[in-house]
């Protein structure tokens, strides 16, 4: 059985709370978990004590058991020491997609053709 430590969501609707749990990776979301390792509140400042709350000990077990962690629930790990998280790196994010830089090539091509018309254009006057 493959278990993961990942949030389940509570609260009311726009009002989310979350407990980071222990659960079968196959079971649901919000489903029937094995443990409550701590609770989330997304709501509360991020400088407050309250927003995350781990039971560091029992997160240790279970990774040293063979729980993986969901990428949110690491990063609560990594701020807690628990366990490092290497940081993503993902360069070609930001970088356009075919049809933009087309669009852009063909811009640029027509903003030298005005360039090149208007330099002929004063060169004769």
């Amino acid at each position: 059985m493959s278990v993961s430590i990942r949030l389940s969501r509570g609260g009311a609707k726009k009002r989310p709370y979350y407990r980071i749990v222990v659960a079968n990776s196959r079971s649901p979301r919000d489903g029937a978990f094995i443990e409550k390792i701590g609770t989330y509140n997304p709501l509360l400042a991020k400088d407050d004590e309250k927003r995350v709350v781990l039971d560091v000990e029992r997160a240790k077990h279970w990774l040293a058991v063979g729980a993986q962690p969901t990428d949110r629930v690491a990063r609560f790990l990594d701020a807690a020491g628990v366990k490092e998280r290497a940081a993503r790196n993902n360069p070609k994010k930001a970088e356009p997609g075919e049809k933009a830089k087309e669009r852009a090539e063909e811009r640029a091509a027509k903003l030298a053709a005005v360039q090149e018309a208007a330099a002929e254009a004063s060169a004769e006057a």
